[in-house]
């Protein structure tokens, strides 16, 4: 077992394993966004790291049918920096609250070798949407493309350059098409680890396995930081769904349909050390 499954096995919440705690009518999400862990800053001016790491949370909330409201900010701030580098900190956080409609309501600081930033997201839901719920038969979708992060994160590690609008530096989210759709999705979770190994979380969820209807290579189905939706609907509701996708301009690939059994993901961990 991993470090990181073993450690969560140790707390018995009832509000733990999903992409957020659900309390009442609000969503509490947390990610770290760790230097040499989930980036490196040479690759990212300091606002794109500030706002990926606010995107990465909302790309939680969103999954979970919930609308951003507060967050918190705990930051590791390097001793190096000066208030210039803080104010473009600061420009990045800004930016998303404002682009997302929620406040920045408090935090904490500590100074360190490294750049660490801890988000607390609270959000508000009126159907809170689960990782379970799938049913045998129910069909697996997931929103846009996947694999070019992977193929991104092998240039930057390579020290070559990529554009800023790759999902490595700026997430795509995909609130438009999912708030609308919500009505008729059984279950999600956003692709941060890669399409297999959150497969397998549904899995473990839903004790359901799947049947695939459309190849996914080695490559895409492990491709990590892809924070594009995975989702489920009774297949009953597709017509519905596809219109939804073609109303937001939202592309959608129906992959796999739930059937008894498990699976298992084949991929290897995607964070990433010096």
């Amino acid at each position: 077992m991993k470090k990181e499954d073993f450690f969560i096995s140790l707390f018995d919440g009832k509000h733990i394993g999903d992409d957020g705690a659900v309390i009442e009518d609000l969503v509490i999400s947390k990610d770290l966004f760790c230097e040499d862990i989930h980036f490196k800053r040479e690759w990212m001016s300091l606002a794109q790291i500030a706002k990926k790491s606010m995107l990465i949370n909302i790309s939680d909330a969103i999954v979970m049918n919930a609308k951003p409201r507060y967050a918190l900010i705990g930051i590791k701030i390097p001793k190096s920096f000066t208030s210039k580098e803080l104010k473009e900190i600061f420009r990045g956080f800004n930016e998303i609250g404002k682009e997302y409609d929620f406040e920045i309501v408090g935090g904490d600081t500590i100074a360190g070798e490294k750049l660490d930033i801890s988000i607390t997201l609270i959000s508000k839901t009126k159907k809170p949407i689960y990782r379970n719920g799938i049913k045998k038969g129910y069909l697996l979708a997931y929103t846009g493309n996947i694999g070019n992060s992977h193929k991104d994160l092998k240039k930057l590690l390579s020290h070559k350059k990529v554009s800023s609008s790759s999902k490595m530096i700026t997430p795509k989210l995909r609130g438009d098409f999912f708030y609308e759709a919500s009505k008729y999705i059984k279950s999600a979770l956003d692709i941060s680890d890669g399409l297999f190994k959150d497969l397998s979380r549904l899995s473990k969820a839903n004790k359901v396995g799947f049947k695939f209807i459309k190849k996914i290579s080695k490559r895409a189905g492990c491709s990590g930081e892809e924070y594009e939706i995975l989702f489920a609907f009774d297949k009953r509701d597709k017509k519905r769904v596809l219109s939804i996708s073609r109303k937001t301009k939202t592309p959608i690939t129906i992959f796999a349909k739930a059937k008894r059994g498990k699976f298992i993901s084949i991929c290897e961990e995607n964070h990433f050390e010096n």
